[in-house]
């Protein structure tokens, strides 16, 4: 299986780029995984709502060129469906079954996702309704795969 996630903008923080590279180490036994960086646009504090939709559909628009047409796409919103850790398993085995072998999930910038990429969405998610840096929710997502990964493969991980 092949994993993709499209985020907005980069990893600054040491931190956060140590535990995205401890995840995909990890995850390299299970799937084929592959981050892809877009550049996000400046925000300026008061920004306009018509200046945020504008900002969210240029970077949708780099979004959308990294979505190949046959993948399945997750994209993190937090109005999406909030499911257990199980369930996320079970739907990434579902997935492979029916032949989704190409699986994206998208994180977007600061200020969301703009509508064309909701519109591309298989499967909205939400890990909570609270929101969090989307350089942080990079690693909760990685963390979250490799453990589906191993609940689908019925090896021990901590409840």
């Amino acid at each position: 299986m092949r994993i993709t996630l499209v985020t907005v903008g980069k990893i600054k923080e040491k931190y956060l780029r140590d535990a995205v590279a401890e995840y995909a180490k990890r995850l390299g036994k299970y799937c084929k995984l592959e981050i892809i960086e877009v550049a996000d646009e400046k925000t300026k504090e008061s920004a306009s709502e018509v200046e945020e939709a504008a900002i969210r559909s240029k970077e949708g628009e780099r979004i959308l060129r990294q979505v190949k047409d046959e993948a399945y796409v997750f994209t993190l919103e937090i109005q999406g469906k909030q499911i257990t850790s199980e369930e996320l398993a079970d739907k990434l085995e579902r997935l492979g079954v029916q032949g989704k072998s190409h699986i994206v999930f998208i994180i977007g910038g600061s200020i969301g996702l703009g509508k064309e990429v909701l519109e591309r969405s298989d499967y909205a998610l939400s890990f909570s309704r609270m929101t969090f840096p989307h350089q942080l929710m990079r690693v909760i997502l990685l963390e979250q795969i490799y453990r589906g990964f191993r609940i689908i493969n019925g090896e021990p991980y901590h409840k």
